[in-house]
């Protein structure tokens, strides 16, 4: 399908991300199209949180327009934004669960604060998304300090998903897995993205990851955005993009 017959989820148009004198992001375009899993890459501060965090309303950018679902999320009052924000769903870096709370109550929060649900659902659906995670049932009652790395993460994606969203956004879901917890992570995202219809929006580093996961990459690289496919984006002339892709590592991570 052509990418003007696609639903662009998010659309993303002449965005800029300064902080005092130092530009991080110049005038960056992006579309995200329905049910693709798209990869956003890039150096150490380059700014692949921060687009997220634009995104998502977390940080307002200096300049440019976020449209999600075709709405304008930087102009919504308050209640319209709760309203979008209810169909999507993000997992932080390592999990960003409440060590306070019971794995349960973590995958309630967003029940909490977006519906009137009794306690017996909100409990009914925390044990439906740790399942959907492939967590074992007595993992609601535990604290995130009982939790391996890799149940963190899962955890944290069930409290993604409380809210049967149609978009997710992921940020760096592998970063401190080792190397088969991180395979298995991605067959996951990958599993659950086909079976839920996901639009997955994922920040990494991780080679395995892009190659086992996404349909496009978006690489930050001087401020700006190139998007393609790994298999265009390896051509790519720009010096980073180049040893990034097609370096020993990168050689070594897609290889077939």
């Amino acid at each position: 399908m052509a990418d003007a017959e696609k639903e662009t989820v998010i659309k993303v148009r002449g965005m800029v991300n300064r902080f005092g004198d130092h530009i991080l992001h110049d005038h960056i375009d992006l579309d995200v199209y329905r049910g693709e899993i798209i990869g956003i890459v890039g150096g150490s501060g380059s700014g692949k949180s921060v687009l997220l965090r634009s995104i998502v309303g977390l940080m307002r950018p200096s300049e440019g327009q976020v449209n999600v679902f075709g709405e304008n999320v930087l102009d919504m009052n308050e209640a319209a934004l709760r309203k979008v924000q209810m169909r999507w769903g993000v997992l932080f870096q390592e999990g960003a669960l409440y060590s306070s709370q019971t794995v349960a109550e973590n995958i309630q929060v967003p029940l909490q604060e977006y519906t009137t649900m009794s306690q017996q659902l909100k409990n009914e659906v925390a044990a439906m998304k740790l399942s959907m995670v492939g967590l074992p049932a007595d993992t609601a009652q535990k604290h995130p300090s009982e939790l391996s790395g890799g149940m963190k993460k899962r955890a944290g994606l069930a409290r993604a998903l409380a809210l049967d969203p149609e978009l997710v956004f992921l940020d760096e879901p592998t970063a401190g897995l080792d190397p088969i917890s991180a395979s298995m992570f991605d067959e996951l995202v990958r599993s659950l993205q086909k079976s839920l219809n996901l639009t997955v929006f994922m920040v990494t580093h991780d080679l395995d990851t892009l190659k086992a996961t996404t349909d496009r990459v978006a690489v930050l690289v001087n401020k700006k955005l190139k998007v393609g496919t790994i298999e265009s984006l390896r051509l790519d002339e720009d010096p980073w993009i180049k040893e990034y892709f097609s370096g020993p590592r990168g050689r070594a991570a897609l290889a077939s």
